[in-house]
């Protein structure tokens, strides 16, 4: 398949179709639409260097984001990246959006020194756990993962 979109690192220029992704993948979560906090979000991490977000853009048009946030492991005492949002607007769906993300993300991953990429998903989001297991994803058997909410 021909990929006719271009992956770009989140500008300022394209906050605005960022926010409106990203607000739509809020909402895939059940949350309320804000598109001002959202807005506020996405600016922040990107002013503060606090995250690396990557867009698929077809033209003006936004189809689809990841967005990854640094971690670092005490263990194996090296970097790795949390792939904390990965989103692909409906009518882009089927064109291989969300893997070329997937694989921009890796590429990015290796390209700072990174030993990993780490994710969750929801345990009925079953699309994204094909194609995550598709491009060589493991599902960790090992660990649970817990929250506490404040």
């Amino acid at each position: 398949m021909t990929q006719n979109f271009d992956l770009i690192r989140l500008t300022p220029e394209h906050l605005d179709a960022a926010t409106k992704l990203f607000d739509e993948y809020r909402i895939f979560y059940n949350q309320e639409s804000d598109l001002a906090r959202a807005r506020t979000f996405l600016r922040e991490r990107m002013e503060r260097d606090e995250s690396v977000l990557f867009l698929s853009m077809d033209g003006e048009t936004a189809l689809g984001f990841t967005q990854l946030y640094p971690l670092f492991s005490s263990v194996s005492i090296e970097s790795l990246w949390l792939l904390n949002d990965l989103y692909v607007a409906t009518e882009a769906r089927k064109r291989g959006v969300g893997a070329a993300l997937l694989e921009h993300a890796r590429q990015f991953a290796r390209e700072t020194g990174a030993v990993g990429l780490e994710l969750s998903t929801a345990r009925d989001n079953f699309p994204a756990q094909r194609l995550y297991e598709k491009l060589g994803w493991k599902r960790d058997e090992n660990f649970y993962n817990y929250s506490l909410d404040l």
